[in-house]
């Protein structure tokens, strides 16, 4: 309730301050040869230019332009308020303040202009926290998925003899080449991965070969 009522008594201050200023602007222009419409305009024309300089301001409140052109601005409407009170002689107006006052649409433009063509204040840059420099590097503990072997050429209907036991380092089972060269990329990339040889189990299942056909190619791999 206090709040409703502070902000009603703050807009009621304001119609009056600005009723008060349009007046005195509007009568500083008519005595000083601003007749009709224009004397009507001056007012509105130093308003704006307030309210320019203003919103220039909030957005960038190191801009001295706005602070300059607020300064003359305001400068205005106080002289007419001023001026009004009794403190000049509204019948015989001095030479220089009507020169003021005939110049001011040519410098209220030129105000304008300047603060809304001028550049906006530049994006200040935000800090580059320590662990955006860090590369992300990928997680090689991660177990892949099995890869699928390629297929199998058909089987010779005669059996090989088994090797001597003199020879181990030959294969019990046949190998043919492309699933050899299928294993090798599967090791060396678990070698790789984990920095250690990959051993029957884990080929067998990356391959999904039978046990004796995994044993055979581990002992080519080797």
């Amino acid at each position: 309730m206090f709040r409703t009522l502070r902000f009603d008594a703050v807009l009621i201050q304001a119609v009056i301050a600005g009723a008060l200023s349009f007046a005195h602007l509007h009568d500083l222009a008519a005595a000083a040869g601003q007749d009709g419409w224009k004397a009507w305009a001056y007012p509105v024309s130093v308003d704006l230019l307030m309210v320019a300089a203003w919103r220039r301001m909030r957005t960038d409140g190191g801009n001295r332009d706005a602070w300059l052109w607020f300064a003359i601005a305001l400068t205005a409407s106080l002289g007419a308020n001023v001026a009004t009170a009794g403190m000049l002689d509204m019948n015989n107006v001095p030479a220089w303040l009507r020169i003021l006052v005939a110049g001011w649409p040519a410098l209220a433009f030129l105000g304008g202009t300047l603060l809304v063509h001028a550049p906006g204040p530049s994006p200040k840059p935000q800090p580059i926290e320590e662990s955006d420099l860090e590369p992300d590097v990928p997680d090689l503990t991660v177990e892949r998925a099995p890869e699928p072997a390629p297929e199998l050429p058909p089987a010779d209907p005669a059996p090989k003899e088994a090797p001597p036991e003199s020879a181990p380092s030959t294969p019990a089972v046949p190998v043919p080449p492309a699933l050899l060269d299928h294993a090798r990329k599967i090791a060396d990339a678990h070698h790789a991965q984990t920095g250690t040889p990959i051993d029957t189990a884990t080929l067998r299942a990356r391959l999904g070969v039978p046990p004796a056909l995994a044993d055979s190619i581990a002992l080519q791999l080797a």
